[in-house]
């Protein structure tokens, strides 16, 4: 079994590394604004946490629907991505809470009446492969905006 083949794993995963990249991407802020030393580590490892942030973001979209998570839920999930290290306390939740199951819900729903968001979920999660293809256009899709619109303004 790979990674993609259990929600909780990828969602984990996924949430961890999103955590990760706010402590390296504070660090380059430290270096940037407090000793003043050197900007380089704020433009890496701000790239870099804005990729695996994308990638929470629609590994978090692709969990709600399938777990099928309240608005409530999965909202929140979203917003545990703005400030650091929340997204770990969200998949700590996750698991006590018993919000992600073991397996994909929809990848053997096979002749049910799924709603259309279901129906794209399923689609891609029916070949795993093909999943992550999907994944990794939207990632560098929504990347490639946010480079587009810019970094937030500085006060």
């Amino acid at each position: 079994m790979t990674i993609l083949s259990r929600p909780l794993e990828l969602f984990r995963r996924v949430a961890i590394a999103e955590a990760i990249t706010w402590a390296l991407l504070l660090s380059g802020m430290v270096l940037k604004y407090g000793t003043h030393t050197t900007d380089v580590a704020v433009k890496v490892f701000g790239m870099i946490h804005g990729i695996v942030f994308i990638s929470y973001v629609v590994t978090t979209v692709t969990v709600w629907v399938d777990q099928k998570w309240t608005v409530r839920r999965g909202v929140g999930a979203l917003l545990a991505s703005i400030p650091p290290f929340v997204t770990v306390v969200v998949e700590l939740l996750a698991v006590r809470r018993g919000w992600i199951g073991s397996a994909w819900r929809l990848r053997t729903s096979e002749g049910a009446a799924l709603s259309r968001p279901e129906a794209v979920v399923r689609w891609v999660l029916v070949a795993p492969v093909r999943g992550l293809a999907v994944a990794v256009a939207a990632v560098a899709v929504l990347t490639g905006l946010a480079l587009l619109v810019g970094p937030p303004a500085s006060s």
